[in-house]
């Protein structure tokens, strides 16, 4: 299979977003909103264009899979730290399992550290995302403003030493948390 990973264009946001819906919909911890969510980070100040990233079929040119990394915080007292939320990541239910997921995060990773950014928070399986270097994210003093799994909740340093000075809770934007 060949597929190409490329920056997400306005004109792919309805093709995405039943991607990301039907990527979900037989998912056992999702609501089914994921696409609504995906459709409220575009809207909002914490979106990055660079950082919405599609998988296309070059077979029939279409869209199989996408990812969004978006800015989010990390709050400790008065200070601030800022790191971007990788979510979601979806892939077609007959593409899953061949290695889309994988070939996005490891654009997305390589295109926010491009970009300057150092860290990435995930919410996610604890045996999937070790796979890029996410650790979880309590190695650092880093919690979940909600009551997560420990071990859900990991971070990965996109740049040596990056969280070493870096704690706190995560403070996703109010887009995040929004019912649409």
């Amino acid at each position: 299979m060949n597929i190409t990973i490329r920056k997400e264009l306005p004109e792919d946001y309805r093709s995405t977003e039943e991607v990301v819906k039907r990527a979900f919909a037989n998912m056992e911890f999702s609501d089914q909103k994921e696409h609504e969510l995906v459709a409220r980070i575009r809207k909002s100040d914490v979106f990055l264009p660079e950082l919405s990233l599609v998988a296309m079929n070059q077979d029939n040119k279409a869209i199989v899979g996408h990812i969004l990394l978006s800015k989010i915080k990390i709050i400790f007292n008065h200070q601030m730290a800022e790191s971007l939320a990788l979510a979601p990541v979806s892939v077609l239910p007959d593409y899953q399992n061949q290695g889309i997921g994988r070939l996005l995060i490891t654009e997305a990773l390589h295109k926010a550290k491009e970009l300057g950014y150092h860290s990435v928070i995930v919410l996610g399986h604890p045996e999937y995302y070790p796979k890029f270097g996410f650790k979880k994210a309590s190695l650092w003093g880093i919690k979940a403003p909600f009551e997560v799994p420990e071990e859900a909740l990991m971070a990965l340093e996109l740049c040596e030493n990056a969280l070493d000075h870096v704690s706190g809770i995560v403070e996703y934007p109010s887009v995040f948390l929004l019912e649409s």
